[in-house]
């Protein structure tokens, strides 16, 4: 058996395994978390718990550790850069407005480094964005990444209530996306109006697929 910690971290409603080593992990702890993309922020969805060497194994890649708690220094930080990701949002709707009006800005995420920054857009089509990450470069100083996403991640990624006044799925549970259909609405006798079986995102409902 092996210890696992399962750690949200601050984009997204995924939770991942990290390896706790010997820090006493409670659900609801703030961690710093060892990421590829360097240390992140994240919390602590449960206790620790031990779960099978084949599944371990099965990860796609080895698990990355757990480095500390979050001392009352690194929540500072946390805080810092929430607000400086508020505050590049909003420049950068300005900037995309005047490069591409088919862009839509949708998050700013500053790792917690503090020296590179993340911003998610979403867009119909393909979007040669090279010029715009030397203009965003320029103005914040930092690395910058540029990462399109579609409508349903970014409904994944901002959450929000369905029709049904619940959290949406696809941001409360739901790793990863599946094909829905119009033929499943037709088999459980549901009305056709687009209006009815579309989510916030204008693509079909998720819950289409297994309720």
């Amino acid at each position: 058996m092996v210890r696992v910690a399962p750690i949200k971290l601050q984009v997204g409603p995924k939770v991942l395994w990290f390896d706790p080593t010997d820090l006493d992990i409670r659900a609801g702890d703030d961690v710093i978390v060892n990421t590829s993309r360097g240390l992140e922020y994240g919390i602590a969805t449960s206790d620790v718990l031990e779960v099978s060497d084949d599944l371990v194994k099965d990860l796609k890649s080895p698990l990355k550790e757990v480095v500390r708690l979050a001392t009352p220094e690194d929540m500072d930080k946390v805080r810092e850069l929430e607000e400086k990701s508020a505050q590049a949002l909003g420049a950068f709707k300005e900037i995309a407005l005047e490069s591409n009006k088919d862009m839509h800005p949708v998050l700013v995420e500053y790792l917690f480094e503090g020296d590179k920054a993340v911003f998610y857009f979403e867009a119909e089509e393909r979007i040669d964005f090279r010029e715009l990450v030397r203009d965003l470069a320029g103005v914040f100083r930092a690395r910058i990444e540029l990462r399109q996403i579609g409508v349903r991640d970014e409904a994944k990624m901002l959450g929000g209530l369905g029709i049904c006044g619940r959290p949406f799925c696809c941001a409360q549970f739901l790793d990863d996306f599946v094909p829905v259909s119009i033929k499943m609405a037709k088999t459980q006798n549901l009305s056709l109006n687009p209006t009815k079986i579309s989510g916030a995102c204008g693509r079909l409902m998720c819950c289409l697929k297994y309720e």
